[in-house]
């Protein structure tokens, strides 16, 4: 398998390069070269197969010969050891949570598949690997987590100073010798012009050896598509394939369950659940991607007024459409999406709380309320929504809605007594570089 910049289709490159990248030179994001079609028995045997089987099909033809077998089998293992179940939360309506990981966000996923793929790739490399990354919330805590004492690799994580949660902020700021927290005095949009600027600066690259972890590196990327497969394995009526609900900011998420769907997994249609911030939204109803400037809400992992994966999304449909071209009819006809207010976020959470006994976070009430919407019209399918945080980490919001106080597990409690460290910066590149290279 080799990548292509969605700036530049004849430069390739191997599935280790892209990763050790994280962005192309000329700025483009990497795009798989080749249409991938999954085995055509992998749907027929995936009830009888174990998430680390099914996770090693998917992603081997990704990964190419970059990675021997046994240790690709040895990642994707110790990627998905924990549980994603699907759970029912009314009669048409499933969740596939992707809370139950080390830091309590679908992030786990991407981001331990990518850390021990970069551990094997620089193992044997005489000069040190700088993570630069950006997050709106999870991403980081996901990210400290991931790359913990992964030897010769340093991370270093952007995050916009008051717009995480108190546990997305413990999370990437408590003490881990190899992980450093800069707290940007801005918004998520700032902190990731100020990566994409360091990713193009010539001395900070002469100085280091720099990749991201943000969903731009396909590493982080692919692997968001296991849990798509994990959903399908789960879902009784094979025969009706699900609507399925994503919670959208940076569309990195949505990119990889329509990049499983155009593999061959069965899937009825895509809903990019968005909250305030609605360039998708409109770009569906006018063909016309205009950036904005970011809105904060209460699912602020979503709160992404330029979304970086857009480009990604396009070349999908592009290469669904016969004629090669920009496939905006096809993308329409696979994908809608909707916006949730903070006002409808915080209502649908008390309802369903009180109807069904299940307790929604933010970002999965987002895409909730839009799945249920959108099932109301059509109203012969069925459809998951993906819940991508624990309701811990939003205490503040689930609390004041439901009434009810919640528990915080252990490990949380552990993290939460940590010392926070990071260092107050202004959003201002110039910062970021006198920092690199001190």
């Amino acid at each position: 398998m080799r990548y292509y910049s969605t700036n530049n289709r004849s430069s390739l490159v191997s599935f280790r390069e892209a990763t050790i990248r994280g962005q192309a030179p000329d700025k483009g994001l990497y795009f798989p070269a080749s249409n991938i079609q999954i085995e055509r028995n992998l749907i027929h045997e995936m009830e009888s197969l174990t998430n680390e089987e099914i996770a090693f099909r998917v992603i081997k033809p990704y990964t190419g010969d970059t990675i021997p077998e046994e240790q690709l089998f040895s990642i994707v293992s110790e990627t998905v050891n924990f549980p994603i179940p699907l759970v029912k939360v009314k009669e048409n309506i499933f969740s596939l949570e992707l809370f139950h990981g080390p830091t309590l966000a679908f992030k786990d996923i991407g981001a331990r598949f990518m850390s021990r793929c970069m551990g094997y790739f620089v193992k044997n490399s005489s000069r040190k690997l700088t993570v630069l990354v950006a997050t709106s919330g999870d991403t980081g805590g996901a990210v400290a987590n991931g790359f913990e004492n992964v030897e010769g690799v340093e991370v270093i994580i952007l995050y916009p100073s008051g717009k995480v949660s108190p546990v997305q902020e413990k999370q990437l700021t408590t003490a881990r010798k190899n992980v450093h927290a800069l707290e940007v005095q801005g918004v998520f949009d700032d902190c990731q012009q100020m990566v994409k600027q360091a990713f193009a600066d010539k001395d900070v690259n002469n100085k280091l050896f720099l990749t991201s972890a943000n969903s731009i590196n396909v590493a982080r990327w692919l692997p968001q598509q296991f849990y798509y497969f994990f959903a399908y394995k789960q879902w009784l009526d094979k025969d009706h394939p699900p609507v399925i609900s994503v919670p959208s900011g940076n569309f990195g998420n949505i990119c990889a369950g329509l990049l499983a769907w155009r593999s061959g997994l069965p899937v009825k249609h895509f809903i990019a659940a968005c909250n305030a911030n609605d360039v998708l939204t409109e770009y569906l109803q006018t063909g016309i991607l205009r950036p904005k400037e970011t809105i904060a809400t209460l699912s602020n992992a979503m709160d992404v007024g330029d979304p970086g994966n857009f480009s990604r999304m396009l070349e999908i449909f592009m290469e669904t459409e016969p004629s090669g071209h920009q496939g905006f009819g096809s993308l329409n006809d696979h994908l809608s999406s909707s916006c949730i207010s903070d006002k409808e976020t915080m209502a649908i959470i008390k309802e369903v709380y009180q109807q069904f006994h299940y307790l929604l976070d933010p970002h999965g009430a987002v895409a909730f309320l839009s799945l249920d919407r959108y099932l109301a019209d059509h109203q012969k399918e069925k459809g998951i929504f993906l819940e991508t945080a624990h309701p811990v980490k939003f205490p503040e919001a689930v609390e004041t809605a439901t009434g009810i106080h919640i528990e915080i597990p252990s490990m949380i409690k552990d993290i939460m007594e940590k010392e926070k460290k990071s260092i107050l910066m202004k959003a201002d590149f110039k910062e970021l570089k006198k920092y690199l290279l001190r």
